[in-house]
């Protein structure tokens, strides 16, 4: 079992907050800013290493933390996680604000893609079930998710996601 941690940094609302809804059902722990330290894992999206599965052992040791906060403003913010960072690969996402557009994954569809990368595909499933749009986020992503889980280390995951990832517009 993957330990898991949020620290909600604030600035939306409370009630549409997917961490604090993973929170109340017991699926994650909030930590305070001083506690950023204590995680194993962060996901943070500025860094170039991708979470695979290589980092299971980490995150069964000391967790798996996401920061609830703007990712626009995460590097600015949070400056120093990002030598235990690892960011997410190609998703898409399922939540009601950003439906359909990649990398825009809420923080229950973060932490869900993470457990599921790191070999928890039922424990994703279960979290997401909390959510209306939650089983959609899992089905639209099934196929890379399975792909990612799969792969050795962050290396094997970058050429992985390649294969999901839509050809960039030579005219856009």
């Amino acid at each position: 079992m993957i330990p898991l941690y949020v620290h909600i940094a604030g600035g939306d609302d409370p009630k549409r907050n997917t961490a604090r809804k993973l929170a109340r059902f017991g699926f994650v722990e909030t930590v305070p800013r001083r506690r950023l330290g204590d995680a194993g894992v962060v996901l943070d999206p500025r860094v170039r290493t991708a979470l695979s599965r290589g980092d299971r052992a980490a995150a069964e040791d000391r967790g798996l933390l996401a920061i609830d906060t703007s990712w626009a403003t995460f590097e600015e913010a949070f400056p120093d996680v990002a030598e235990r960072g690892r960011a997410l690969p190609y998703l898409v996402a399922a939540n009601p604000v950003n439906y359909g557009r990649p990398w825009r994954l809420s923080t229950a569809e973060a932490l869900a893609a993470a457990v599921f990368i790191l070999g928890e595909p039922a424990m994703a499933d279960e979290m997401m079930s909390k959510f209306k749009w939650g089983p959609q986020f899992i089905a639209l992503n099934r196929e890379p998710l399975e792909a990612y889980a799969g792969a050795q280390d962050s290396r094997a995951v970058v050429a992985v996601q390649e294969e999901f990832m839509p050809p960039e517009d030579p005219e856009g």
